[in-house]
C-alpha cells in the first residue's frame, strides 16, 4: 500500500490557495473517507470517483482509502477535487508512475463515465499555478479561459484516460493556445448616437477623465440610460493585469458564459432596482462576488436610483471610498475588489415631470421632498457630479442638418490624455486622491479660495463635498491641459453639485 500527493487549488474569493490532495491506502475493510473540511459536493466525490475509475478500466483499491485535503482549516467546495482524488488513488495503488505528478497541478469534476466536466473559477487557479511554476491539467472546456494567462503550460483533457496517458508519457496532451485577438477590438455604443444633451455629455467626459461618480436627473426618455451605456467606450483600454482581474471575478462569479475573445471589454453592470444587498455587494454561504465586484474596472449603472431599497444603497458607501468589499462569514472572510465607477439616474419627482414645459407634473413639494429623501445625504455626498438631463427640443431630433456630433473616439482621446497627466503626477486618477494629495495637487489661487469659501457657505457643503469639488476641478483642468486649477475650472465643478443647491 502507498501514499500519493497531488497538487490542486481551492477557491477563496478570487484567490486560489494551494491544496495538497493526500491519498493513503492501507490494509483493512474496504472504506473511503475524506477529511480536511470538505463540504457536501466534495464528500460526494467518492461516489463519482469510484464509478469513474471502474468505467475507465482502473481497479479501485479493496482496502481502506484515506484522502486528506490539506490545509485542514481551509473549507473545500465543489467538484474541482474529483480529478486529483482519482489520480491520487491511481498513483497510490501503483497503476501509474507517481513521479509524473510532481510538476503539475490539476482540477476538474468527473462524470461517472470518467469524462471531465468544467468547473468555475479557473482563471484564479491558472494565475496561481503560473506563480508556482507548474503546469495545469484541467477539463477541455476550461482550456481557453486558462490560456489567457501568458507563460502557463495548459493541458486540457476530455477524459480521465487522456490525463493518465499524458502523465504516463504514452500520448501527451496538446498545450492550449490563447485565442488570437488579432482583428478584434472591444465594441461599445458610440456617443455620437446621442443627440443634444451637451451638458450631460460634458459631465460624462469629466467622469471618464477623472474616475468620478455621476448622477443624472431628468424626466423619462431624455437619454440618461443611453448616456450611461456610452461611458465604457470613453475609458482607455484595459491593461492586461486589469483585464485578468476582471476576468477572474467573472470566472469566480459564474453568472455569465465566458467568452475569451471579449475578456478585454470593460464591464457594464445594470442591476434592477429590486436587487438585494447580497446581490449588490456579494455574499452567500460560500461568498460570491456581487454587482459592485462584477463592475470592477468598469461601470455600475443604477437606473431609477430612489426606487432601490435604502439599505441596499447604503452598502455602496464604503466600497465607493475603499475600492473593495469584505464579506465576513463564520468560517471565512473574503475580500473582493470593487473599484467601479458609479453612474446613477433618477427622475426629478415621483411622476418624473417636475419642471417639464408641458406642466403635466402635479407632485406637491412634500412628495418631491420624500421622493428625494430616499437617497441619503452621505451617499449623495459621495457622488461627484450631479447633472440635469433636460427634455430635447424636437428640432434637435428631427433636423437632418444638425451639426456633426462628436463621437466616442474623439472624446476618448482627450480622456486618455487626461489619464496620462494624472498618472504621471500622482500615479492614480483624481477620484482616488487622498487628502494630503489633494493639498499637493489641487492648489487654489486667492480668487479660487474665495469662490470655494462662498460656495461652502451658501450650499452648506461638507468637508467631503469640498474635497470632491477640488478633485473634479483638477480633472477639468487636466482636460484643458492646465497646470493649475483656475476659477473657471472650479466654478464648473461647483456647478455640478446640483442637489446641494436644492433646486427643483
Amino acid at each position: 500500500m502507498g501514499l500519493c500527493v497531488i497538487h490542486s487549488r481551492g477557491c477563496l474569493g478570487i484567490e486560489a490557495p494551494p491544496v495538497a490532495v493526500e491519498v493513503h491506502l492501507a490494509a483493512g475493510l474496504p472504506a473511503l473517507s475524506i477529511v480536511g473540511l470538505p463540504e457536501a459536493a466534495v464528500r460526494e466525490s467518492k461516489d463519482r470517483v469510484r464509478s469513474a475509475l471502474r468505467n475507465a478500466g482502473f481497479q479501485f483499491p479493496d482496502g481502506r482509502v484515506t484522502i486528506n485535503l490539506a490545509p485542514a482549516d481551509l473549507p473545500k467546495e465543489g467538484g474541482r477535487f474529483d480529478l486529483p482524488i482519482a489520480l491520487g488513488i491511481i498513483g497510490a495503488s501503483g497503476q501509474m508512475p507517481v513521479e509524473s505528478l510532481e510538476g503539475c497541478e490539476c482540477v476538474g469534476e468527473l462524470a461517472l463515465s470518467g469524462a471531465l466536466r468544467p468547473i468555475q473559477g479557473v482563471l484564479p487557479v491558472a494565475l496561481a499555478v503560473r506563480a508556482a511554476g507548474r503546469a495545469l491539467i484541467l477539463p477541455w472546456t476550461n482550456g481557453p479561459e486558462a490560456a489567457l494567462v501568458s507563460g502557463l503550460r495548459v493541458y486540457p483533457a476530455e477524459h480521465l484516460l487522456a490525463v493518465c496517458a499524458h502523465l504516463a508519457g504514452t500520448k501527451p496532451l496538446s498545450s492550449e493556445q490563447a485565442v488570437s485577438e488579432e482583428g478584434w477590438a472591444p465594441s461599445y455604443p458610440d456617443l455620437a448616437e446621442v443627440r443634444g444633451q451637451g451638458q450631460a455629455k460634458r459631465a460624462l467626459e469629466i467622469a471618464a477623465a477623472g474616475g468620478h461618480s455621476l448622477l443624472m436627473i431628468g424626466p423619462p426618455g431624455t437619454g440618461k440610460s443611453m448616456l450611461a451605456s456610452r461611458l465604457p467606450g470613453l475609458l482607455p483600454p484595459l491593461s492586461e493585469s486589469e483585464a485578468l482581474e476582471v476576468a477572474a471575478i467573472r470566472s469566480v462569479g459564474g453568472r455569465d458564459p465566458f467568452d475569451p475573445k471579449r475578456w478585454r471589454e470593460r464591464p457594464f453592470r445594470s442591476p434592477h432596482h429590486t436587487a438585494s444587498g447580497v446581490a449588490m455587494v456579494g455574499g452567500g454561504a460560500q461568498p460570491k462576488p456581487g454587482e459592485i465586484s462584477l463592475a470592477h474596472h468598469g461601470v455600475l449603472f443604477l437606473d431609477e436610483l430612489p426606487e432601490f431599497d435604502r439599505r441596499v444603497l447604503e452598502v455602496l458607501r464604503e466600497p465607493l471610498e475603499a475600492g473593495w468589499i469584505d464579506i465576513a462569514r463564520a468560517a471565512q472572510r473574503v475580500r473582493f475588489p470593487a473599484r467601479f465607477q458609479l453612474v446613477a439616474a433618477m427622475n426629478p419627482c415621483p411622476c418624473g415631470y417636475l419642471g417639464d414645459p408641458s406642466g403635466r407634473c402635479r407632485c406637491t413639494a412634500d412628495q418631491v421632498t420624500r421622493y428625494r429623501a430616499r437617497i441619503s445625504g452621505p451617499l449623495l455626498d459621495r457622488i461627484d457630479l450631479q447633472v440635469e438631463v433636460l427634455r430635447l427640443d424636437p428640432s434637435e431630433l428631427t433636423d437632418p442638418r444638425a451639426p456633426s456630433i462628436e463621437g466616442s473616439t474623439q472624446v476618448r482621446a482627450r480622456v486618455m490624455a487626461a489619464h496620462e497627466r494624472q498618472l504621471a503626477r500622482a500615479g492614480k486618477l483624481n477620484a482616488g486622491l487622498s487628502p494630503p494629495e489633494i493639498e499637493r495637487d489641487c492648489i487654489l489661487d486667492a480668487a479660487g479660495r474665495h469662490l470655494i469659501a462662498q460656495a461652502m457657505h451658501k450650499l452648506t457643503l461638507s468637508a467631503r463635498a469640498y474635497h470632491r469639488i477640488l478633485k473634479v476641478a483638477r480633472t477639468i483642468a487636466d482636460l484643458a491641459n492646465a497646470p493649475r486649477i483656475e476659477p473657471l475650472h472650479l466654478g464648473e465643478a461647483i456647478g455640478y453639485r446640483r442637489l446641494d443647491r436644492g433646486s427643483g
